[in-house]
């Protein structure tokens, strides 16, 4: 199955990786381009298809917020995400936080999108 590229998405000093999920042979590739783009963190809201150690071990850490395809994620999941996002561009402004699902089409864009207006708050 061909995958759509990964896509950055920024919103003032807040800074997004878009992307599919990957497999364990091709991780390697996937931190290098995780590493180009300066991301600690990454988002999963599918299955891991691939052992999140080897990310880990980079110093990318890995959460799994799961949820169906087609659905909106739960309200924790916002709650979790908006204070993730609150949190990590306060620690590092200009960073960016990978999020993925098994496209890169439905839900990490989706999660991304749910509360635009939040990065506005105080």
């Amino acid at each position: 199955m061909n995958r759509p590229a990964a896509v950055e998405v920024t919103y003032k000093n807040v800074r997004f990786l878009i992307t599919h999920n990957r497999t364990n042979s091709t991780l390697s590739k996937f931190v290098e381009e995780l590493k180009k783009y300066g991301i600690s963190t990454i988002v999963k809201v599918c299955e891991a298809t691939y052992d999140t150690a080897h990310v880990e071990k980079e110093d990318i850490h890995v959460l799994d917020w799961p949820f169906d395809d087609g659905a909106p994620p739960s309200n924790q999941i916002v709650d979790d995400w908006l204070s993730l996002v609150k949190i990590k561009f306060h620690e590092e402004p200009g960073g960016c936080i990978a999020v993925y699902c098994v496209a890169g089409l439905g839900r990490a864009p989706f999660i991304k999108q749910k509360r635009h207006g939040a990065f506005n708050s105080k």
